[in-house]
């Protein structure tokens, strides 16, 4: 928008606070070169367009806000004289792309001193060419210092996951590595007994009779129900008893096997009527190997199948193999993130999902919503524990309005209401010295507002500490999700 050029003033604009230690001559030339514009009240430029304007205000009252998510938030309002926006970096030249980084309006009719940019630039490298040295520093300085602690943080952040998957893959891995070498045992005992039973005077028939009594009880085996330990413990005794009294030794080690199986005494009623009683005591000690061998086996499966889920869930969390932007099912990322930080959650928080299965995939870049989840779920356990360590920590997604929202809900103590307004600046933190940067709710305010166009906020009373993701379900216009392969 551009407004009514008006007669130019050295003396009036040498007044601003901004150029009042500016030579008559320099004041000349701002004049000769820039502009007196008078804007009625509406927006003078909007944010995200190209800059080539310096403003600064000579009387009215001016007003700027910030992009977020839909919505403009106002973060000033001011009729002092000489306040200045617009293209203030304009001294970087191409270094930076030159756009507006907020929206300015007027309320009611106001009077701007407005330099091109390129202007701009040109007297602040030719009157204070130690001063653009000074602020190109500060600049650039500023943006890789934050650069360097922003890559610390994920370090940080994928160094306690990459602790927390090896803690988490250890334990099947271990676990079948214990099950492949009892497994090798009672193969191998079940071999001898085997010989033992086949060199015996018993004719073909009864050794036909076992081998089918061995595939039937290794059908039962793989549909054993799930027992309470009252269920469990009686059953225990009831074998136990029959095993003592058809003469089997050691029926007290042998029965917490069958019914770990899933195995009765009617299934020992029908092995006794199946085999020969000479048989009886070698075949059941047979059997108990075979049981032994095909819960090791389910052992070793389960194992197997845990180190593939975590394997899966590490993959979806990278998505190192999936396009950086796409159209991508919130709960699949919630889920693998769960499971990467299981480990640091622990088994005395209690974990909610409270989801909307319903609700559609939504165009995001799934690796940093990743790191938004985690860096909120880290924050919530961090909570919970200093509090004792028990508490429930709540995932909850649902449709809000046009906006997809996940909530992250812990009974923690809280976030004090004098600090709630400085949580998401950068390195401010609560926790202790060396436990936190203060980036992470920075780098995931920037990831949801900056790059999904969403918003970030936090509803907190003692016990009940609400952080929303409020996401929108569709695409900006500039923004090309693809769906993943």
């Amino acid at each position: 928008m551009s407004g009514q050029v008006v007669p130019c003033s050295p003396q009036e604009i040498g007044s601003l606070f901004l150029f009042e230690k500016l030579t008559p001559e320099q004041l000349g030339r701002l004049c000769s070169e820039g502009r007196v514009e008078r804007f009625e009240p509406g927006p003078v430029y909007t944010e995200g367009e190209p800059a080539t304007c310096f403003f600064v205000m000579i009387e009215g009252t001016v007003v700027l806000s910030r992009r977020v998510g839909g919505d403009d938030i106002e973060v000033t309002r001011t009729s002092q004289p000489g306040v200045y926006s617009g293209a203030m970096q304009a001294y970087l030249g191409d270094r930076v792309r030159q756009l507006y980084n907020n929206s300015m309006r007027v309320t009611e009719q106001t009077r701007f001193f407005v330099l091109p940019a390129d202007t701009f630039a040109a007297v602040m490298q030719e009157w204070f060419p130690m001063a653009v040295h000074l602020l190109e520093g500060l600049f650039f300085g500023s943006k890789s210092t934050q650069r360097a602690i922003g890559q610390r943080e994920r370090l940080l952040a994928l160094g306690s996951l990459s602790a927390g998957l090896t803690h988490e893959l250890n334990n099947p891995a271990a676990a079948a590595v214990r099950a492949t070498a009892t497994l090798r045992e009672r193969v191998a005992k079940m071999r001898h007994k085997l010989g033992v039973i086949s060199a015996g005077p018993y004719p073909r028939e009864a050794l036909a009779n076992l081998i089918e009594v061995q595939e039937r009880t290794a059908e039962l085996v793989a549909k054993a129900p799930t027992l309470s330990p009252l269920e469990a413990a009686d059953r225990e005794d009831a074998l136990t008893d029959w095993l003592d009294d058809h003469g089997i030794p050691d029926g007290w080690r042998l029965a917490p096997t069958f019914v770990q199986a899933g195995l009765d005494i009617d299934w020992l009623d029908q092995v006794a009527a199946d085999v020969d009683p000479e048989i009886l005591p070698g075949a059941i000690g047979w059997l108990n190997y075979t049981v032994e061998t095909e819960l090791l086996m389910d052992e070793i499966e389960d194992s197997t199948t845990r180190i593939s889920h975590l394997v899966d869930a590490a993959k979806q969390y990278s998505q190192l193999d999936r396009a950086p932007y796409q159209n991508a099912d919130v709960h699949e990322l919630l889920d693998s993130t769960l499971l990467m930080l299981s480990g640091k959650i622990g088994s005395r928080i209690e974990v909610v999902k409270d989801y909307d299965r319903t609700l559609p995939k939504i165009p995001a870049y799934p690796a940093e919503l990743n790191q938004v989840w985690t860096n909120l779920i880290d924050n919530a356990v961090h909570a919970i524990n200093s509090t004792g360590g028990e508490g429930t920590l709540t995932v909850r997604t649902a449709l809000d309005h046009d906006r997809l929202l996940v909530e992250f809900r812990d009974t923690g103590p809280g976030v004090p209401q004098e600090i709630r307004g400085r949580i998401f600046d950068p390195f401010f933190t609560t926790k202790p010295v060396g436990e936190g940067t203060g980036l992470g709710l920075d780098i995931s305010w920037r990831i949801v507002v900056n790059k999904h166009h969403g918003t970030l906020q936090v509803e907190s009373e003692p016990g009940d500490t609400r952080f929303q993701v409020l996401l929108p379900l569709t695409a900006a216009d500039d923004d090309t999700p693809e769906e993943p392969t």
